[in-house]
């Protein structure tokens, strides 16, 4: 068994040795091809806004089409594994998240993938918003309001985007820090969430901003604040967290493009100045911060060094409050 064991290895390091050459050569056409950017979510979303979006730019820079491939289901486990699992020759790339890439680790029984070693990271893509809010009929209409019905009613149901998300995190924290027993209700995506939150069915909601913002704006939904250090430019008026009395709450979701492990250096820099000179466009910038998004590109050591960082985290807090998801 052993001797087979040491075969195998042998043989895998034989055929990393041989594919090294064919894959550096390939780097200097790059790209000759249509790239596929693996968005882990449903389509209609904040990654796949942000996805088409900045993919458009990205397109026109390397002179090849991106195709936004949407797979979505298990908080994005499902997407990141293709791309973990891909050729690492560039074709194949990823829009990774604070939960895909920090969270999920922690909080699913079962993982394809380690975050860590199976991903390299190419840039940041920005960071949302999130919000908590009740339907616009609500007599709640202050965090310290919500604090109080939450005591009063221990189990006070909240929706979400679904398990695992940033989202619930959100709400995990929210009732760490406020002593309060929340019900989570995981939807499967913001849109039918805000559905019931529109017909009552519900009455309190931890969403990404681009999802709820036009609701918030056509005074369907009331923001009672913004997760985030500082206040959302879309929301002005809004306070944060912090400043609804909270002190010390900040959480802020994260997104970045990542490859497959072993993504060769020249192809990282081709892919890295695309995505950093697409998401500083002024175009760019106006629509995705007009939806709540905040878009910023980075270094992919900077990415790298967010990803183990936040992983690190997280980890302590999905510990601490026993998060779970299947």
């Amino acid at each position: 068994m052993k001797k087979s064991a040491f075969a195998l290895t042998r043989r895998a390091a034989a055929v990393a040795l041989l594919a090294a050459p064919f894959l550096l050569a390939h780097a200097a056409d790059f790209p000759s091809k249509p790239i596929k950017f693996i968005v882990p979510y449903s389509p209609g979303g904040t990654t796949d806004l942000v996805a088409r979006t900045v993919g458009q730019k990205v397109s026109e820079k390397l002179g090849q089409p991106v195709l936004i491939d949407n797979r979505g289901g298990a908080g994005g486990n499902i997407g990141m594994d293709a791309v973990a699992k891909a050729a690492p020759d560039g074709y194949t790339i990823g829009f990774g998240a604070i939960s895909t890439n920090a969270l999920n680790p922690h909080i699913y029984k079962s993982m394809a993938f380690d975050p860590r070693k199976d991903f390299t990271a190419i840039s940041l893509l920005g960071m949302s918003t999130i919000v908590l809010e009740v339907p616009a009929s609500s007599p709640i209409k202050t965090v310290p309001d919500l604090i109080a019905a939450a005591k009063k009613n221990p189990g006070l149901p909240y929706a979400t985007a679904g398990a695992g998300t940033s989202m619930n995190l959100a709400g995990v924290m929210f009732a760490q820090m406020t002593g309060t027993e929340l019900t989570h209700v995981a939807y499967k995506g913001s849109g039918p969430a805000i559905t019931d939150m529109l017909g009552n069915t519900i009455g309190v909601m931890f969403d990404n901003l681009p999802a709820s913002l036009p609701h918030i704006q056509a005074g369907k939904l009331r923001a009672l604040a913004v997760a985030g250090s500082t206040r959302s430019p879309s929301l002005p008026d809004v306070p944060t967290m912090a400043e609804a009395g909270l002190k010390g709450y900040a959480l802020e979701p994260w997104f970045g493009v990542y490859g497959p492990a072993k993504l060769p250096a020249p192809i990282v820099k081709a892919l890295n100045e695309a995505f950093v000179e697409a998401l500083a466009m002024p175009d760019v910038k106006a629509k995705l911060q007009q939806a709540g998004f905040s878009p910023r590109g980075s270094t992919a050591q900077e990415l790298t060094t967010l990803t183990d960082t936040e992983y690190k985290r997280l980890g302590d807090v999905a510990k601490k409050a026993g998060m779970t998801a299947d």
